[in-house]
This record gives structure tokens, C-alpha cells and sequence, in this order.
């Protein structure tokens, strides 16, 4: 078995709302690039990635399209370990994170596809199938939004059976925060997760304040509460903030997992396969944070990534985010009494409408036609 063909993809995916967060501003729409391959007999798998706007999307499908595909072509798509190692080492001088890192993402997330569905099985189950759900949240992109307006959002959640919730903060005035978050746990009572998301914007110093100031409404986690470069600021933040940390999202490698982890940075490291290295990557992070006793979560792609954290013992939540393909989905997610569950239709089961995404499709140059 070879790959024969390998077609990529390039679409403007707008937000059926305008979206803000503390760091990345207004937000209409989203990039979403797409990898098909197809073998010399017939076999097929697809992945795709996905950037804020359009920043770098043409540039992601192009790399793709000039850099990864010939690589590809008569491999056997089987042996995944060896065609990641060969992208990587590839892309590795311009690239070990960023752009790079998304194409291959897209490419890994194919090939499991692939093999999955060669294999008859669906991804969770071949992945390891420790259960065939996630439990899951909503994850709104809510900074704007009045605490009226942020209270009907989830009720919406709520309605839509989750069971955990999280929120955009990030203000400089920290008692604001505590008024939006304190609505929040009233309107939730005491026993349903409450998350807050910073999007990295606050300094070491002024987390660790906000955090203690957080102390009565009983957070499960503060998520990227600053850089996520600051290693031990982070350590600091859960050790003298007394919330635990949730980043990872804008990590784009395993080593930067593992030193997130080990260093005592992270309690729920968030992994991301679309600018991780894909599916490959995500496993392996998932298994450094077991050695090290901690539980999986998940940013965005919630249609892919439930699979994947339904293959293993350290799952945390689900992030349901608001930068999603839901409308162009053949099968939507399930989701009931707080839980996602794994599709189990052969490889990730993630089906998708492309005539109706068709008007979305961007046309992008490439070096080699």
C-alpha cells in the first residue's frame, strides 16, 4: 500500500458571531486547511488545522502542498512513526513550532484516519479505548459580553447538556473579574466546574494576586494565566495563587510538554492536535502527563479530540469551543448529561459536508502548481 495523492485544502470559515478574548481582539472568522490522502488502492483519511482569521492559512496549505506532499507519495501510510519523523526532521530548521507545526498536524491527523479506518475501528477505540466519552464543557468566547448576556450564553450550555463552564477574563481591574466570576457560581451553585481563561495576558505577579482574590468561588483552574514561555512563573501562580494552572494550547512540542510538566508548571496540561503534530503528538503528551500524574484537557477541534481522550486513562475535560465546524458537520457531536461521546464510525468519524463548506473555499497559490 503507497499514498498516491495528497489534496489540500484552504477555507474562510466565518463566526456566526464577532468573538473577544483579552489578547487576540476581534475574532470573525477562521482558517480552517484540510489534508486528504488517498492511497493506490483506494484508502482514504483526512485531517485538517486550523489558525485565528486568516493569519497564515494560505501559508499552512502551501507548506503542505510544496514541502509535505512529496515526501508522502509512495510511502506506506502505515507506518506513522516514520512519516512524522520524516516531516519533522524536515520542517525542523524552519520550523519545531508555528506554522510548521500546524501543517503536520494536519497530515498526522490523516494518517490516523487512515489506519483507523483500514483497521475498521474507530479512532478511540484504536487508540487505546478506554471509554468511548469525554466529559466536556463550553467554552465560550465571552470577554464582551455583559453579565447578562454571559449568563443567558450558558444557559444555552446548560441546555445543551454540559455541565461545566468556562469564561474569558483577562480586564485589569481584578475586582471587575470577581463580580463577572461570582455571578457565574451563583448561577451555577456550588457542584459544577467553573473555569476561568486569561489568554495569557496578565504578568506573573498580577495572576497571583487575582488568583487568591478568586479563592471563594472555587475554581477548577485558571487557563494560561501568562505566557506560557514562563515556566516557572506559572509554577508560582499555582503554588502561591492556590488555583491549579491549565495551559498548553500554545505549546507546538512534546519537549516543551515535558518540561511544562515535569518543572511543576501545569496541572491540566492542554494539548491541541491541530498545532501540536497532530494525533502522534498528542498521545505522547497524554502519556508524559500519566508518568507525571496528570490529567489530559483539550483546546477547540472537540469533534476530533474527543477520540482522543476517550483512548486514555488521564482524561480530563473537553473544551466545546466556540470555533467550530458543527455546521458543516454530516453527524454532529453527541453530547448528553455532561459527557461527549466518540463517534464509533471507522477512524475519527468526523464527517464533513464539503458542498456545503464549498462556498468557504479559498484558492491559494503554490510553488508547484
Amino acid at each position: 500500500m503507497k499514498i498516491q495523492k495528497v489534496e489540500t485544502e484552504l477555507y474562510h470559515v466565518p463566526l456566526s458571531r464577532a468573538m473577544v478574548d483579552a489578547i487576540h481582539g476581534v475574532q470573525k472568522e477562521f482558517s480552517l486547511i484540510v489534508a486528504k490522502i488517498t492511497t493506490d488502492d483506494g484508502a482514504t483519511g483526512m485531517g485538517y488545522t486550523y489558525s485565528v482569521g486568516q493569519v497564515g492559512g494560505t501559508s499552512i496549505a502551501t507548506l503542505i502542498h510544496d514541502n509535505l506532499v512529496p515526501l508522502l507519495i509512495g510511502e506506506d501510510p502505515r507506518r506513522i512513526e516514520h512519516l512524522w519523523e520524516k516531516m519533522w526532521w524536515a520542517l525542523h530548521y524552519v520550523g519545531r513550532s508555528g506554522i510548521a507545526v500546524f501543517a503536520l498536524s494536519a497530515v498526522d491527523t490523516a494518517l490516523w484516519d487512515l489506519k483507523a479506518r483500514l483497521a475498521d475501528e474507530p479512532l478511540w477505540r484504536f487508540l487505546g479505548g478506554h471509554d468511548n466519552k469525554a466529559e466536556a464543557y463550553g467554552g465560550g468566547i465571552d470577554f464582551e459580553l455583559s453579565i447578562d448576556e454571559l449568563l443567558k450564553q450558558t444557559q444555552g450550555f446548560l441546555d445543551a447538556g454540559l455541565n461545566a463552564i468556562k469564561i474569558k477574563i483577562g480586564r485589569d481591574s481584578i475586582a471587575q473579574e470577581c463580580e463577572r466570576i461570582h455571578a457565574m457560581r451563583d448561577f451555577l451553585g456550588p457542584d459544577r466546574k467553573l473555569m476561568v481563561d486569561v489568554n495569557m495576558k496578565w504578568s506573573v505577579e498580577k495572576a497571583i494576586r487575582a488568583a487568591r482574590a478568586f479563592e471563594p468561588y472555587d475554581l477548577y483552574w485558571i487557563e494560561e494565566p501568562t505566557i506560557p514561555d514562563d515556566v516557572e512563573g506559572n509554577r508560582r501562580i499555582q503554588v502561591e495563587g492556590g488555583i491549579p494552572v491549565a495551559t498548553g494550547e500554545n505549546l507546538h512540542s512534546i519537549y516543551e510538554f515535558r518540561q511544562m510538566i515535569a518543572d511543576g508548571g501545569v496541572s491540566f496540561p492542554d494539548a491541541d492536535i491541530s498545532n501540536l503534530g497532530g494525533i502522534t503528538a498528542l498521545m505522547k503528551v497524554a502519556h508524559i502527563a500519566e508518568a507525571h500524574n496528570r490529567n489530559l484537557t483539550t483546546h477547540g477541534i472537540q469533534e476530533m479530540h474527543v477520540s482522543c481522550l476517550a483512548a486514555i486513562p488521564n482524561a480530563s475535560l473537553l473544551e466545546i469551543h466556540a470555533f467550530r465546524v458543527d455546521d458543516f458537520l454530516v453527524h454532529p457531536l453527541e453530547i448528553k448529561d455532561g459527557y461527549a461521546y466518540a463517534s464509533d464510525r471507522p477512524g475519527h468519524g468526523v464527517v464533513i459536508d464539503w458542498d456545503k463548506i464549498a462556498k468557504h473555499k479559498i484558492a491559494f497559490k503554490s510553488a508547484q502548481g
